[in-house]
């Protein structure tokens, strides 16, 4: 497995159903959500700046892509309703390392654990697993996926503390793909 590949089978929609723990909160969470992955061009203006926000020449990119997402979930839902709704979007830029096509960073317009611009550094297991580390200002980010078929995925998440020493919050989802996503 390499970055371009697995960009390519994670395209499209798809439908998440994930469960987390807040430890912190002693919080249990239900979310389900529609998330749509679709490709940008290499030359796309977003992407241009992304690179060029943290000096990042774009001819190292590789499958540039947006991340839409919509949902809902159980955390702040009001005593008169069983959901809350949300939605966002970001852009993630893959950067191969030249030296090795199982591993290299990930620009993201907006992180997973703070909501900033963000770089974290990805590789792939032996059996295909693509692990995401992304280390913020207060916290720090694992996530696991892997493919079970091309139309189902797994997917783990940790946020540490930003030592690592300790685990905020862990969930973990499964995805099925809907649609094929329109280039």
């Amino acid at each position: 497995m390499d970055i371009t590949k697995f960009v390519e089978d994670s395209l499209g929609q798809w439908r998440s159903q994930r469960s987390a723990h807040h430890l912190t909160f002693s919080h249990f969470e239900q979310v389900t959500s529609t998330i749509d992955i679709v490709p940008l061009a290499k030359d796309d203006a977003e992407v241009l700046d992304l690179c060029k926000s943290h000096e990042i020449d774009p001819q190292m990119v590789s499958r540039p892509f947006r991340m839409s997402w919509e949902g809902e979930t159980d955390w702040d839902a009001d005593e008169d309703e069983e959901k809350t709704t949300f939605k966002g979007t970001t852009i993630l830029v893959p950067i191969p390392d030249p030296d090795n096509p199982q591993a290299g960073r990930l620009l993201r317009g907006e992180g997973y654990a703070e909501t900033i611009p963000a770089i974290g550094n990805y590789h792939f297991t032996e059996d295909g697993t693509f692990v995401l580390l992304t280390t913020y200002e207060s916290a720090a980010a694992e996530e696991k996926i892997w493919f079970v078929n091309p139309n189902f995925r797994l997917r783990v998440s940790l946020i540490k503390t930003s030592g690592g020493t300790g685990t905020l919050t862990a969930s973990f989802s499964s995805e099925k793909k809907l649609a094929l996503a329109q280039d």
